[in-house]
């Protein structure tokens, strides 16, 4: 069995973004080498995700309306987590969004349905995050 460990970087320039990261994870694979297996993609970081949805940037402006009605960024002081801080937003909003994504691997391809793309998460912005893709099979 193989096995292959990526990582990607983002610095966002806003507080809350969403990018398709479905071609970095497709050249991820190819350099692996895996044919049949699973790919996972996580985000690193507590105010981050990593989900599986529509590109659509329609679907993506609801998705931050939708979440800052869930999980307001202010006022701040409504956070006890936010003593010294101002994210405890970014962390719900992940928990909301996800972690991570598994995508099963056939003949050398992400197996997807009809749309389907892997899109980084960002809830708290403006520095340096990173995503894991590890890939194992055959």
């Amino acid at each position: 069995m193989k096995s292959y460990r990526k990582e990607l970087w983002f610095a966002t320039e806003k507080r809350i973004e969403f990018i398709n990261i479905t071609s970095e994870v497709n050249t991820a694979l190819r350099e692996s080498g895996v044919k049949e297996g699973l790919c996972l993609v996580n985000a690193m970081h507590i105010t981050a995700s990593v989900f599986i949805n529509d590109d659509e940037s329609g679907l993506h402006h609801d998705f931050t309306l939708w979440l800052e009605k869930l999980a307001p960024h202010g006022p701040v002081s409504q956070y006890h987590h936010n003593v010294g801080e101002d994210n405890a937003d970014g962390h719900m909003k992940r928990q909301i969004m996800g972690r991570e994504v598994i995508v099963a691997v056939t003949d050398g391809k992400l197996d997807f349905g009809p749309w389907e793309q892997i899109f980084y998460g960002e809830f708290d912005g403006r520095r340096r995050k990173r995503v894991l893709i590890k890939i194992i099979g055959e």
